[in-house]
């Protein structure tokens, strides 16, 4: 095993891309996914990239995985450079990507996963052994004969997330894993997840998600991502450290239209975030101080708004990335957003 104080390391790393443009004239235009990043992980860490669709996470997750090159700076994994060395990166990671098809079609589960073992040297006698026991971890072990084209959406995303963990990597990135999965087995792969770094305390994982539940329960430290630019890094406490000064509440009012348009102007309002459930309007407010309710109440109450409930609460880390954001986690993709609504259905997304 190499040795190296830190799993992965960026400096100032930068990918764009030229989109041709539809209009006749003019030549194409340039689009950059990662601006500038700067990052370093530790051997040990799981580590969360967390941010909206489009903020640069899968493109940071390829260079990092040797899948594409960067267009400036440099990176890291396992102490080697991606674009020097890619081989040898590759000799100590593995990755799992939600959504993406694999495998082939007219070899069965069981099959696939003892192919891609022998591609790392697998022995046959330990690649079978950690099939069946992954396979069960998943709840596919009934499935280990089924031929992958019989499989659904969901299962062949199990099946991947099985053979990311199949060669004991040092290194390990999943990319959205428990993206379209139904909300129990996105538990059980987040409880095999901790377990097997609480069994295996030299390995790493670095983790993007949309799920901002899953980045609290995970990781060790998240870094918030935007239009290509890390915008905080640290643990989901410290962040959440970050708001303290303010103030966060939830309220239920039975009738609001446009509740941005009405809150915008009140003193003392830093951000909105509202919800319709069940017939009413659900706000969650991150407020100067305390001092800056009475006038958002007013304001309700001049929009006819009736109150249903107020709550006060500490701060979430939902509540840091709408601030250094400036918009819901969920806004751009309906999946992620259904899916924390399934996963916490208490609060505004």
């Amino acid at each position: 095993m190499a040795e190296f104080t830190l799993a992965v390391k960026t400096e100032e790393l930068s990918r764009v891309y030229r989109v041709r443009r539809r209009e006749a004239r003019g030549g194409p235009r340039e689009v950059v996914a990662l601006d500038r990043v700067n990052l370093e992980v530790k051997r040990g860490e799981l580590f969360g990239l967390l941010g909206p669709n489009g903020a640069g996470k899968t493109t940071l997750i390829k260079i990092l995985t040797t899948l594409l090159t960067p267009t400036g700076g440099r990176a890291w994994v396992a102490g080697v450079d991606v674009v020097a060395n890619p081989w040898e990166v590759r000799r100590h990671i593995n990755m799992v990507s939600g959504g993406e098809s694999s495998g082939y079609g007219l070899l069965t589960v069981e099959e696939n996963l003892w192919m891609f073992a022998q591609f790392y040297g697998i022995d046959s006698k330990t690649a079978r052994r950690r099939i069946r026991e992954l396979l069960e971890v998943v709840g596919l072990a009934d499935r280990a004969r089924t031929k992958i084209y019989h499989l659904s959406t969901g299962m062949r995303q199990k099946m991947n997330f099985v053979r990311g963990f199949l060669t004991d990597p040092e290194i390990l990135f999943l990319d959205e894993p428990t993206l379209g999965l139904d909300v129990q087995t996105a538990r059980t792969l987040r409880r095999f997840i901790k377990d097997w770094l609480r069994e295996h305390p030299d390995r790493t994982i670095v983790l993007t998600t949309h799920y901002m539940h899953e980045a609290e329960e995970l990781c060790d430290r998240v870094a918030i991502i935007d239009r290509g630019r890390i915008l905080a890094c640290d643990t989901p406490q410290g962040l959440k450290r970050r708001l303290q000064r303010e103030a966060v509440f939830r309220l239920r009012v039975a009738s609001l239209p446009n509740p941005n348009a009405i809150l915008r102007g009140v003193r003392g309002v830093r951000r909105v975030a509202h919800a319709e459930r069940d017939g009413h309007v659900e706000l969650q407010l991150v407020l100067d101080d305390e001092h800056a309710l009475m006038p958002v109440l007013a304001a309700v109450q001049r929009a006819n708004g009736r109150l249903l409930s107020l709550e006060k609460r500490e701060p979430t880390l939902e509540d840091v990335f709408l601030r250094l954001v400036g918009r819901p986690l969920g806004d751009g993709h309906p999946q992620a957003q259904n899916q924390a609504q399934a996963q916490d259905p208490g609060g505004p997304r």
